[in-house]
């Protein structure tokens, strides 16, 4: 499980430490860092595949990203002192420390002139450790510019050294079970964290359409196998909690999934209508709902499930039953939901434990209330 996740100089995200706990609500008033603070999370999710530096780009390259105000957040009385010198070398760095591992990252800019990629961003430092705190002693693989290095049984460095690209994270280019065993199981650990963000629910939602129906464990991120995945969680033998969710959320109803010619459908029976009503005449906050069903019913759990604003569009009266589906999930996985709903939260806090983290912004900056310096999770960046 993961207990601390730091960020450095992303968005708002100035300098922020979170502890986690196995079910972490993120809340906050609009604007105070929410979003910034998923799509951190989903930044180390696409280092384990090679995809943060596209990421990065997708939200106009490193520079677009990066802390906008000056670099320490001096305040001088009621006044902050604006300025862009950096005294030290800029960096976005996001990590995670757990029970078992930890993992942090550092990209910066690429030397000058080298390239006409002046956007990529590279990797300057990547490191991985075993335990909770990061200590010279833990470090299990370490990697400065293009060159990695790992531990060998005995507990010393390894006499091979191993080079990537600077552009390459080294949780998916780097691969040598022999080398460095732990580094592929955090790997294949990130790889299976599972985000999900506003469902589409219009008209020509994917979710609405007849989809070839093959086994799926777990919902696509767009919701268009949502038939599949609901006949799935049926036939592996949860049809009594997916009958038990759907009749709390709406009483005396039932969710229904129809099979002809090799094509599946999600179909609604309500108490007193004589047919039932198909995907395409269901309501967006009823549609969204049975989309959370399939998304946390999952019968194949991930290491993490982080879910955004799952509250959008459901009606207040659906808060407590997708407050009690998150409850259940968070038996068999970790998960981080970030959400502005305080009658969900509330419902959540009424049923189980639930670590809550509330950001506000300050000048600019993004910070956890109440948190002072003796409050954050130990944490500690590597050096370039």
């Amino acid at each position: 499980m993961l207990t601390t996740l730091a960020v450095e100089n992303y968005r708002s995200l100035r300098d922020l430490v979170l502890p986690l706990s196995g079910l972490t609500v993120v809340t906050g008033p609009n604007g105070s860092g929410k979003s910034s603070l998923y799509r951190a999370l989903r930044l180390l999710a696409d280092a384990s595949r090679n995809g943060a530096v596209a990421a990065l780009a997708r939200e106009g390259g490193l520079p677009s990203t990066l802390w906008a105000g000056p670099e320490n957040g001096v305040r001088r009385g009621t006044s902050r002192v604006e300025g862009k010198v950096h005294s030290k070398a800029v960096g976005l760095r996001l990590g995670f420390a757990g029970d078992e591992f930890g993992y942090a990252l550092d990209l910066g800019f690429p030397v000058p002139g080298r390239t006409a990629f002046n956007l990529d961003p590279e990797f300057k430092r990547e490191v991985v450790w075993s335990g909770p705190a990061l200590r010279p002693s833990a470090l299990l693989a370490d990697r400065a510019g293009p060159v990695v290095r790992t531990r060998v049984s005995s507990g010393a460095w390894g006499d091979d050294r191993f080079k990537i690209r600077m552009t390459d994270s080294m949780l998916s280019e780097f691969a040598d079970p022999r080398a460095c065993p732990e580094l592929l199981v955090l790997r294949e650990r990130i790889r299976s964290w599972r985000f999900y963000d506003h469902f589409r629910t219009d008209a020509d939602a994917p979710a609405r359409q007849s989809r070839i129906g093959t086994r799926t464990p777990v919902l696509a991120h767009d919701g268009a196998d949502l038939a599949a995945a609901l006949q799935t969680i049926i036939e592996v033998g949860r049809a009594a909690d997916l009958a038990e969710v759907v009749d709390a959320a709406f009483p005396g109803s039932a969710v229904e999934v129809r099979e002809q010619d090799g094509l599946l459908s999600v179909e609604l029976r309500q108490h007193g209508l004589l047919r039932p009503l198909s995907a395409a005449e269901l309501s967006d906050g009823t549609l969204r709902f049975l989309l959370w069903v399939a998304a946390l019913l999952t019968p194949r759990p991930p290491e993490l499930l982080v879910l955004n604003e799952p509250e959008t569009s459901l009606h207040p009266d659906l808060l407590p039953a997708l407050a009690t589906l998150i409850a259940t999930a968070a038996k068999e996985t970790q998960l981080v939901v970030v959400s502005h709903a305080r009658p969900l939260i509330a419902a959540l806090a009424a049923i189980t434990d639930v670590g809550t983290v509330e950001l506000e912004k300050e000048y600019g900056e993004t910070k956890v209330a109440g948190q002072g310096r003796l409050d954050r999770p130990p944490w500690g960046w590597p050096s370039r």
